[in-house]
């Protein structure tokens, strides 16, 4: 049964810390529109950043992974994929494109899901576009003896196209009103479209991609300059111990929301969070280099030009190799060893 019921969300008692969270993450989105318009060149190098970052961790908590040299060419420089792995991160790119390219709110219909689902699969193999999963399907978890668990059952696919069809309209029916926050109807939906779970494979992708075209049209733009994906696969032990939790008794309607909320929240209030120290910490010329120079300075240990890149997927690594020259030139910075074992500390 779908937890997104207006009457049983406006009777749920919101506790004080889930309420402090709603405020933080409302104040921010009152503050947005300011950062945006003080630092545009920041903001450039951040957006190459969120979605380099996105497309990564979406993918990779999912199990997909490309080699580190070639992320930046699928994502960046939209190099032509070369096996069914290339093509979902390219995939994935093109649906964060079509979401953050909307010019006016995107009204939540099946058909929109479907065709974000189509884009993230990559559109030339797979099951990307088909009418919702053709067989049921189950939740699989791994424990840690190895041992294989039904960790949760999701709609069956005969229900599928119905649920689906309803929870887009008591999205739509719920969000004209003012009875519900917006932040807690965009997570509710999120975790009934899981509960769903209504495509064969990609279910997770999708529900990201959901959550940043919600966002951006309920007026909260931070996942344009700060990877959820990335926050998510962070702290993906708690997204799943809280997504396991809230998931029972789904289907009678006795789930627990709250837990639900209480992770989404704080996973929208850190993307705010470190938007704003971005934007406030880094003089608006030259972004990157400035960028690429705090990452050195934030070093504990030794260091390769590698690590620095793997922290700023934005910066290419001439970039990183002029900052690093130039620290060097100033004594902030020394090269231990030679050749391909070499490494870089910092001047203490």
């Amino acid at each position: 049964m779908l937890t997104f019921d207006l009457d049983r969300l406006s009777k749920v008692a919101i506790p004080i810390g889930t309420g402090w969270l709603l405020g933080a993450c409302m104040e921010a989105r009152g503050k947005q529109d300011l950062w945006i318009r003080q630092k545009p060149e920041v903001l450039e190098v951040l957006r190459e950043q969120a979605i380099i970052q996105s497309v990564e961790s979406s993918n990779r908590i999912e199990g997909v992974t490309v080699p580190a040299n070639r992320l930046r060419p699928l994502v960046i420089g939209r190099a032509k994929p070369r096996d069914r792995s290339e093509e979902e991160l390219s995939g994935y790119r093109a649906a964060l494109d079509w979401i953050f390219s909307r010019k006016s709110r995107v009204t939540i219909t099946p058909d929109v899901i479907r065709r974000l689902h189509a884009l993230a699969q990559g559109g030339s193999s797979g099951d990307g576009g088909e009418w919702w999963k053709k067989r049921d399907n189950e939740i699989i978890e791994i424990l840690p003896n190895g041992e294989r668990s039904v960790r949760f059952v999701p709609v069956s696919a005969s229900q599928t196209s119905g649920a689906v069809d309803e929870l887009c309209r008591r999205y739509r029916g719920v969000s004209d009103g003012e009875l519900v926050s917006p932040l807690l109807v965009v997570g509710t939906f999120v975790l009934d479209l899981l509960c769903i779970h209504p495509f064969r494979d990609g279910n997770g992708r999708v529900s990201r991609l959901v959550t940043s075209l919600l966002l951006q049209s309920q007026g909260f733009q931070v996942a344009r300059y700060v990877s959820l994906e990335r926050l998510i696969e962070e702290s993906k032990e708690e997204y799943y111990r809280v997504l396991k939790l809230c998931s029972q008794g789904w289907h009678e309607g006795k789930n627990e929301i709250v837990p639900w909320w209480n992770y989404f929240l704080g996973t929208v209030r850190n993307a705010y969070k470190e938007f704003a120290q971005q934007v406030e910490s880094v003089r608006a010329r030259p972004a990157k280099s400035d960028m690429v120079r705090q990452a050195v300075l934030a070093q504990v240990e030794e260091f390769t030009l590698a690590d620095v890149a793997a922290q700023l997927p934005a910066a290419s690594s001439q970039l990183i190799k002029k900052v690093l020259a130039e620290m060097k030139k100033h004594g902030k910075v020394r090269l231990v060893g030679r050749g391909r074992g070499a490494r870089w500390e910092l001047v203490r």
